[in-house]
């Protein structure tokens, strides 16, 4: 059952808690190879993109275990090893693991990455950083190799922000040899949060939240009991599948100091936002009012995962305008879809220009990457009759249980 089926047209009413955030735990999870002995990592979303990383993980030697959402690796017996193709090719974070693994053993082996249709993201920039910091890679025709004696500090700038070539250089520069500075890095939650877990455990890093950072190289780190934070981007999901269907949900969790532009945005479009010491709550009685513009960005500025589903808020409530994707050239993937539920939408470049139609019907549609699989399924809750959405595996590489999650704040849906 690889599909979504979903009764529109009712008002949302209910609360869920947002879980653990699929962006924060995948780098601190390939962090705890830096670490002899074993870390605890608590609060880690069960979602098919950390089953993947966990594999990996055991694939170099680790001893995993689960309880729940209460994740522990024991690092003691790493060792130089060939990684899972299936488990690299389908996930683009396993890149991450090049840089604490080059820390680690010095060396690697592993297939290009994948697990990524809304864009191109090279990998070339990662290889070149880390060049820079005296490793020594080959690569061929499916893979490549990489390997150093010890990583030595160097001063890096990258010619734009990446968050994975971030995550990487800080992974690989911890343990390295003098001082490290990335310079512009990226500033989203999910590398402070990485840079916090590696700091309980011993690191030296300076300017966390900036677009400077220094990090100090240490002789060892060391086992520490972590906390991955909620997930920002599911919270946003379900604040903007309550905009589409309407109703009044409460959002246990919602981590809103991470949503800044995104809570912005969604009270100019006419959601009531309530925020509490434990959540927040969204009410939205009447049809959302639209936006003139949505442009996206790096943090701070409007998050390209939560661009598909502000989409369809707009697509549902009968204003016009276009939304500018600046992060990824193919984001738009969701567009064909959308139309066959009655979305009027045209798509030039980098911008897609949304009409004021206002009504989405019930069809069967078909999610081509994670977070515009889960737009689709924002798009059902407001249409008019049943939805079909397949390729539910998608939407699982990122949300535990939306099906569940959805059903706990009224919606009509289900398996198919």
């Amino acid at each position: 059952m690889d599909a979504i089926r979903i009764y529109g047209g009712k008002c949302l009413d209910g609360q869920t808690r947002i879980q653990g955030s699929k962006n924060a735990s995948l780098p601190v999870l390939a962090a705890t190879l830096l670490i002899k002995g074993t870390c605890e990592i608590e609060n880690c979303p069960e979602i098919s993109d950390v089953y993947h990383m966990l594999r990996l993980l055991e694939s170099l030697g680790c001893k995993v275990t689960r309880e729940g959402t209460l994740v522990r690796v024991n690092t003691e017996q790493v060792s130089e090893c060939d990684m899972p193709a299936d488990s690299v090719g389908v996930m683009r974070s396993s890149i991450m693991l090049l840089g604490a693994l080059l820390a680690r053993v010095g060396s690697v082996k592993m297939d290009y990455p994948g697990g990524c249709v809304i864009g191109a993201r090279p990998i070339n920039l990662h290889l070149q950083s880390l060049r820079n910091m005296g490793v020594a890679v080959e690569e061929g025709e499916g893979g490549f190799s990489a390997c150093v004696n010890r990583l030595k500090g160097a001063s890096h700038r990258l010619p734009f922000i990446s968050v994975g070539v971030t995550e990487n250089l800080i992974l690989a520069a911890v343990l390295a040899e003098g001082t490290t500075v990335i310079e512009p890095a990226a500033g989203e939650p999910e590398i402070q949060t990485l840079c916090e877990f590696l700091q309980q455990a011993g690191a030296k890093i300076e300017g966390i939240g900036s677009d400077r950072l220094t990090i100090h190289g240490v002789e060892r780190l060391f086992p520490v009991r972590f906390r991955i934070p909620a997930d920002r981007i599911v919270a946003g999901t379900y604040l903007a599948a309550c905009m589409c269907a309407g109703g009044r949900v409460f959002l246990q969790d919602t981590p809103r100091h991470h949503m800044e532009s995104v809570l912005a945005c969604a009270g100019q479009m006419g959601a009531k936002l309530k925020f509490e010491p434990d959540g927040m709550l969204v009410t939205c009685r009447t049809k959302p009012t639209g936006c003139e513009s949505l442009v996206t960005g790096c943090y701070p500025a409007f998050p390209t995962d939560l661009q598909s589903l502000f989409m369809v808020v707009m697509s549902v409530s009968g204003r016009q305008g276009w939304i500018e994707e600046t992060v990824f050239e193919n984001r738009f993937r969701i567009v064909p879809e959308l139309r066959k539920m009655g979305a009027d939408i045209t798509v030039y470049k980098n911008r897609a220009y949304v009409g004021g139609r206002g009504r989405l019907h019930g069809a069967v549609v078909q999610a081509e990457e994670l977070r515009g699989g889960a737009a689709l399924v924002a798009a059902s809750l407001a249409a008019e009759g049943t939805s079909i959405v397949t390729n539910r595996h998608y939407i699982d590489r990122g949300y535990e249980d939306i099906v569940l999650s959805l059903r706990e704040l009224g919606a009509e849906i289900e398996l198919a």
